[in-house]
């Protein structure tokens, strides 16, 4: 079944042309790699597919569905798109990690919380750590793991591996397919061509802001 849909999607910024009649079908339990240079399109592709940025032309549906016909809390849920570049606020981890509860009126879910933990090879008293102390691939997997607290059916990922070691690629590179197999829909943006290309099942080639090939497998 098709989970997001675009059909001839143009994206035009600051008079130039960032994406051309792009025509994408992702069906559900898909995990796609997109590739191609910098520049060619690759997040701006991310950003449509859950809204924030809005095609010039044509038109993106998410489950059958016009994508600006969902509220953004409705995209939120269903929908989680991860930067290459971790956010974090306030002092600790355990303040990052309750923010998404306290802003649905939810109790903090302490044992999601540690299968996450588990999941991303965090020991549990990782938790009270101060952000200021935590290492690049701790700031990621936390910023991962708190965009995974609630599951989405559809999990967007620009490069969060770019600016991790061997050792933190690999460990993300196992929660994805964790996910993925988990029935999780996934969009990976990636500028290592041979990244998990073994687990994807479609792999979207991009240059000058067009498809220039998809590999299906």
């Amino acid at each position: 079944m098709s989970l997001l849909e675009f059909h001839k999607v143009t994206y035009v910024h600051d008079n130039k042309t960032v994406l051309k009649n792009i025509s994408v079908n992702v069906e559900e339990g898909a995990f796609i790699m997109i590739i191609g240079p910098s520049g060619s399109g690759k997040s701006a592709l991310l950003k449509l597919s859950c809204n924030l940025i809005s095609p010039t032309q044509g038109e993106i549906s998410f489950k059958s569905k016009s994508l600006d016909m969902y509220t953004p809390s409705e995209l939120r849920k269903s929908i989680t798109y991860c930067f290459h570049t971790p956010y974090l606020f306030g002092d600790t981890v355990m303040e990052n990690l309750r923010f998404p509860f306290l802003i649905r009126d939810l109790k903090v879910d302490e044992k999601r919380i540690f299968e996450l933990f588990s999941l991303f090879r965090l020991s549990p008293d990782f938790i009270y750590k101060e952000v200021r102390y935590l290492s690049d691939g701790e700031k990621q997997r936390l910023s991962l793991a708190r965009s995974l607290l609630f599951k989405p059916e559809l999990l967007l990922l620009d490069e969060i591996t770019s600016q991790l070691d061997h050792d933190n690629t690999v460990i993300v590179e196992n929660v994805i397919k964790v996910l993925n197999d988990e029935g999780i829909t996934i969009l990976w943006v990636t500028n290592s061509p041979g990244q998990m290309r073994r687990h994807a099942s479609s792999i979207i080639s991009m240059a000058a802001g067009e498809i220039a090939r998809t590999e299906r497998k």
